[in-house]
């Protein structure tokens, strides 16, 4: 068995993409007993490799689903004829693309200026060649894909639907780490504290917070992770964790589903946007994500059961913390 961490750092590939193919049901973890661990046997690890190996042949995910689902040989054959007559029609046209660019070659010259290269344009019998061409599939993928981003741009912010929380003042435990795999190593703390403290037993609306503790940067090695886990002000936190006391404020607030972080940015552009709102972001920048938070919904009532196989898919409340305009 390895840990998450192991088989990102041997595969080369991320955490969080180790999540979103869980995500999409293509590979499967488990947990070690009592901790936040997510842990793959060997089955799983050699599912992740093919599923590497495809991804570079650039085999799309709902196919690679297919080829490694419980199917019969020939649906399994079927994905990779599909691929292939695909780079088949991609070779032709690439080859119609080199002969083309090779009749261009030959016409200018070396010594040719911007006139007589304009005036390749009035060879119909060329333009009617690259015409004929139309879009390789690449190109209609992104064209496609630009229209709609240029649609979710448009309108992706003004669809949110946006709750307002007052964030009291609390105490909170905090758990701090930097390095490789953050999230994962603070998970695990912040997991074993609430399960020693019996926290759900003492406070059933416990609630955890995180935000990264720096922010990702190109000229840092590792960034870093905190949780903040709020508790009943006499209840003592050992080391390593630190007892605070946090001041809350006014917060807009935005659930996504794990893991479409990517939805932070659509809630700064609501808040860029909004006519009696605006960010109130906090004077430490990146230091502590600008002062927002990630609120883990169901995150105590799961780790004090030992993080159940059964238990509900992962729910995060998005915090930008705001003021009136």
């Amino acid at each position: 068995m390895l840990t998450v961490t192991e088989v990102s750092r041997s595969l080369d590939v991320s955490t969080r993409m180790l999540r979103y193919y869980e995500q999409q049901e293509l590979i499967v973890s488990q947990r070690r007993e009592g901790y936040a661990y997510r842990l793959y046997d060997e089955e799983n690890v050699n599912r992740l490799r093919l599923i590497l190996v495809l991804r570079r042949l650039r085999v799309p995910l709902k196919d690679i689903a297919r080829f490694l689902s419980d199917c019969d040989a020939s649906q399994a054959l079927a994905v990779l004829r599909e691929r292939i007559a695909e780079v088949d029609e991609e070779l032709h046209t690439l080859e119609t693309i080199r002969r083309v660019l090779s009749m261009f070659a030959e016409r200018i010259g070396a010594q040719s200026g911007i006139q007589e290269r304009l005036a390749l344009l009035g060879d119909e019998a060329l333009l009617s060649t690259v015409r004929a061409l139309g879009l390789s599939n690449e190109m209609l993928k992104e064209k496609i894909i630009m229209s709609e981003l240029n649609q979710a741009d448009q309108a992706r912010w003004k669809t949110l639907n946006i709750r307002y929380v007052m964030l009291p003042p609390c105490t909170v435990a905090a758990f701090h780490y930097v390095g490789a795999d953050p999230e994962e190593h603070v998970g695990d703390m912040t997991s074993r504290f609430v399960q020693e403290s019996r926290l759900y037993e003492h406070k059933p609306d416990a609630r955890m917070f995180g935000f990264n503790h720096p922010d990702p940067a190109p000229e840092r090695k590792h960034y870093g992770y905190e949780n903040w886990v709020t508790i009943p002000d006499d209840m003592d936190v050992p080391s390593p964790g630190m007892k605070l006391r946090i001041p809350g404020g006014l917060y807009a607030a935005h659930t996504i589903d794990f893991p479409n972080f990517h939805e932070w940015e659509w809630l700064v552009e609501w808040a860029e946007h909004n006519e009696k709102y605006a960010p109130n972001w906090s004077p430490e920048g990146p230091e502590n994500m600008h002062g927002m938070l990630e609120e883990h919904l169901n995150w105590i009532y799961a780790a004090h059961n030992g993080w159940p196989e059964d238990g509900l898919p992962g729910r995060i409340d998005l915090l930008l913390p705001i003021k009136k305009r």
